[in-house]
């Protein structure tokens, strides 16, 4: 098996949760998508960043992030995925707010003003966490390339009507679950 079949038996293995729970967006479903324990995994992060660099290795782009806390396992993954390769990128952290003392930046790591970002998250089901942290990168002057998801919950829709390309590297029906 490849790293993309890899990944996938590690989101069905470890992270799909079945039991009535309300999502971050107020929605109730009889599963759900935990993927902390995939993106936390010593075995599973490697792939990730491998997956999602190949996900979106078309785009032009020389960060990657998103808004703290979904994005950060996966863009520090894909980090360290291109490390040692000709396209290395950095990775930042998006504040759900801006800090009150120190630099009191919104966006943690290397600048992000001037620069072709890569928005990420570890699954979407409305779009509202990225969107979120497009608009903070938008704010801070950084160009904003396209959304990146592992999973996609049903937020590819809202991301595009943002005027933005989407891509997730599975999809529910991928993991043989049902919307």
């Amino acid at each position: 098996m490849g790293d993309h079949d890899d990944l996938r038996k590690f989101i069905t293995d470890l992270a799909v949760v079945h039991g009535r729970v309300v999502l971050s967006s107020g929605r109730e479903a009889d599963w759900y998508v935990d993927l902390r324990r995939v993106t936390l995994h010593h075995r599973a992060a490697p792939l990730i960043g491998r997956v999602m660099c190949d996900l979106t290795a078309d785009w032009a782009y020389d960060a990657v992030g998103g808004l703290t806390l979904g994005a950060d396992p996966v863009a520090t993954a894909m980090l360290h995925a291109s490390a040692g390769t000709d396209r290395p990128l950095d990775a930042f952290v998006v504040r759900k707010a801006g800090k009150a003392h120190g630099l009191q930046r919104r966006i943690e790591g290397p600048e992000a003003a001037g620069r072709r970002v890569l928005a990420v998250e570890d699954t979407s089901t409305t779009g509202g966490s990225v969107l979120t942290a497009v608009e903070a990168l938008r704010e801070a002057g950084a160009e904003v390339v396209g959304v990146a998801v592992i999973v996609d919950r049903g937020a590819g829709d809202a991301v595009r009507a943002a005027g933005l390309p989407y891509r997730a590297a599975y999809t529910l029906a991928d993991l043989g679950l049902v919307a």
